[in-house]
């Protein structure tokens, strides 16, 4: 492959963040070399302009020469979702799939790589106040293969950098905006509600970021992001039924007037997998088991000192945000 001056490679460049990432180093004149996964669409990214390389994260010799003629390497690909009905995808994508583009970024001589993890990894069990770059947690304090997977990945990512790689990590909350063309996990609850699918509410929190913030963030860690740092990229606390109460108000929908008890939306959940797993398996669940655990978990954050670090001072509004996301289901027609 052709070496580039200042190439950036962008896996996961066709998805919700990665796309963003994309506009945002398109519009800097940087040179964009996307890696996704085969049979996924890269028909919204500009022809001609982004350079596309079609690799699957579990193929370790197409991975082992992504990266050849890139100066950066921002690795965004993985399984984002809570549930997959088979659990080993998750450790091989989401935890070998890292090391794999890690190898990849170091045979290739980047001089910067960002590994981009999960706010779902820093939500330990007991936790009080709120979560912040510093929070730690073990691989025991995981819930679920694809959290285990991520926080591997994560620990993966660190200890790249322990041993002298150039590598920063950042953990994004929730990213809400438009544009999720492959309907992550809040992306569908977001669909469900809209179209009156989700007719009661489990309580819990979550923490918001307008997506085009993330991107920013992620492109900010390049920059300016000291190798071996973790930055949280982190907005706003919502509420479950608050997130539901400002749907109801943009879509008129009535907002859930049932509160779901946690050990009926479990069984609900253990019993929806196995369905898609043995029956139903031409669909995802709507509720998962990962997902509904971690409404147990505190998930309140604070990412101001690592906003201030990366110079992201001026969040945007995410009531504004997920505005912008049910206009764009409506024109996608994914909503009524």
């Amino acid at each position: 492959m052709a070496k580039g001056p200042g190439r950036v490679l962008v896996t996961g460049g066709g998805g919700f963040i990665g796309s963003h990432v994309v506009e945002l180093l398109l519009a800097q004149g940087r040179s964009v070399r996307v890696l996704e996964k085969p049979g996924v669409s890269t028909a919204h990214l500009p022809a001609g302009v982004v350079e596309i390389l079609f690799a699957d994260l579990r193929d370790a010799a197409a991975i082992a020469g992504s990266a050849d003629g890139c100066d950066v390497v921002l690795h965004l690909a993985a399984n984002p979702n809570l549930w997959a009905r088979d659990p080993r995808e998750f450790e091989e994508v989401n935890h070998q799939g890292t090391r794999r583009v890690l190898d990849a970024a170091r045979r290739a001589g980047a001089s910067r790589v960002v590994h981009v993890s999960t706010e779902s990894i820093l939500a330990p069990p007991g936790h009080c106040g709120f979560i912040t770059e510093a929070t730690e947690t073990t691989l025991d304090d995981m819930i679920g293969p694809y959290c285990r997977s991520k926080w591997l990945a994560d620990e993966a990512a660190r200890q790249a950098a322990k041993a002298g790689d150039p590598v920063v990590v950042v953990r994004p909350t929730i990213p809400v905006g438009a544009g999720d063309r492959l309907m992550g996990p809040p992306s569908r609850m977001i669909r469900d509600f809209c179209n009156g699918r989700l007719k009661a509410c489990l309580n819990g929190e979550l923490n918001l970021i307008d997506v085009r913030d993330v991107a920013a963030g992620v492109w900010a860690a390049a920059r300016r992001g000291e190798p071996g740092r973790s930055y949280l990229l982190a907005n706003e606390n919502w509420t479950i039924p608050e997130l539901f109460g400002y749907l109801a108000e943009l879509t008129g929908q009535p907002a859930p007037r049932i509160g779901v008890p946690y050990a009926l939306a479990l069984a609900f959940a253990h019993l929806e997998e196995w369905l898609c797993g043995h029956v139903l398996t031409e669909r995802a669940p709507m509720a998962t088991v990962t997902g509904v655990r971690l409404t147990r978990r505190p998930l309140r954050f604070d990412g101001s000192h690592s906003a201030k670090e990366l110079g992201l001072l001026a969040m945007r509004d995410c009531r504004a945000a997920i505005r912008e996301a049910v206009e764009w289901f409506r024109a996608a027609a994914v909503i009524a």
